[in-house]
């Protein structure tokens, strides 16, 4: 597993966020059974930049904690298909992964909904990476039942590392 990891931001942690990052993709991958090695992009970035990239891209010009770019689509969430991903382009022609696609993260909130949520740093971005995974597995929560699946789903990931609301 690959994950290309930046902080553009002038914040640290008192975690490593790479490590968690790569823990969390790791952990997605058992649960849904995916029979590839996989490469992710995590960035971590200030308000002004999460804003923007919401703007351009969603058309939504508000602030957000966490920003999915999946580079792959799936005929059903979480259906690793050999000859789809090969039609998909999807695998890195050096390393052979699954390139996943891209998670973008607001450090703001990642320190403001810990806070608020009662739960460390560590756990709040642990959360944020999980659900951006999911994304890029093609899962979603548009729908009541769609949600339950995905939360649950990212609860357990987060419950097999260990990493619980404190």
């Amino acid at each position: 597993m690959t994950v290309d990891f930046e902080n553009n931001t002038e914040t640290g942690f008192d975690f490593d966020p790479e490590g968690i990052g790569k823990s969390v993709l790791e952990a997605a991958c058992a649960r849904e059974n995916m029979p590839y090695e996989c490469q992710v992009n995590i960035s971590i970035v200030d308000s002004d930049s999460i804003r923007d990239l919401n703007s351009r891209f969603r058309s939504v010009d508000s602030v957000t904690d966490v920003l999915s770019f999946p580079m792959l689509s799936y005929a059903e969430a979480g259906e690793w298909d050999e000859d789809d991903l090969v039609t998909q382009d999807a695998f890195d022609p050096e390393t052979g992964e699954v390139v996943l696609g891209d998670i973008v993260i607001c450090d703001e909130k990642i320190r403001s909904q810990a806070e608020e949520y009662g739960h460390s740093l560590k756990r709040e971005y642990a959360f944020l990476v999980a659900h951006s995974v999911y994304h890029l597995f093609g899962f979603d929560h548009m729908t009541p039942e769609e949600s339950a699946v995905m939360e649950k789903a990212q609860e357990d990931v987060l419950t097999t590392l260990g990493i619980t609301r404190e």
